[in-house]
């Protein structure tokens, strides 16, 4: 579908992939931190601080690599046969009816790509994630946060931290290879 801005909005989602991903934690800490464009907000109504918690590495995390999901989906949806959507709704298919039974179905390996090249891209995400939720052990602190602060003081545990990261990592473009990305 065609519309004004979609343009805007597309460079808007994919700008993450992108932009530093620093700069992205700290554009996390001006929206959503206590004086933030919506974390004042959200702070003031409910109580809801999204800096330097669980709840921000979820943040940070999507907000980085969201773009891989979004440039997936879009790519499953120009290429799949819009014939079949327009079949359902000549044979009497609600909306809803052809969302569910017919474009689901046809984008699903691209949704299903997009989601794990987004789970890999949060798995070895930093720079948002240590600017926007911090290095709390336990509580913010990630795999690669834990490697950055391993070389430091342990350097045999960091390589171990990075050969587990980089067989996941590789596990992950192996097994997705033939199988879903051929789908694309």
């Amino acid at each position: 579908m065609q519309f004004r801005g979609q343009n805007v909005l597309r460079a808007l989602t994919t700008l993450p992939m992108v932009l530093p991903p620093v700069v992205g934690g700290v554009a996390l800490l001006l929206a959503f931190g206590r004086r933030g464009l919506i974390g004042s907000y959200l702070f003031d109504a409910f109580g809801i601080r999204l800096p330097f918690s669980t709840a921000g590495v979820i943040l940070a995390e999507t907000f980085v690599s969201m773009p891989f999901l979004v440039i997936s989906v879009e790519a499953g949806l120009r290429s799949m046969n819009r014939r079949l959507e327009e079949a359902a709704r000549t044979l009497g298919a609600h909306r809803w009816t052809v969302l569910w039974r017919v474009t689901l179905p046809l984008i699903a390996p691209s949704i299903f790509a997009g989601a794990i090249l987004c789970w890999s891209r949060a798995l070895g995400e930093f720079g948002a994630t240590i600017t926007f939720a911090g290095n709390f052990p336990g509580r913010t602190q990630t795999v690669p946060v834990a490697v950055y602060v391993a070389l430091e003081t342990r350097p045999d545990s960091a390589i171990v931290l990075s050969l587990i990261l980089l067989a996941v990592s590789l596990a992950i473009l192996v097994g997705m290879r033939d199988r879903w990305l051929g789908a694309l």
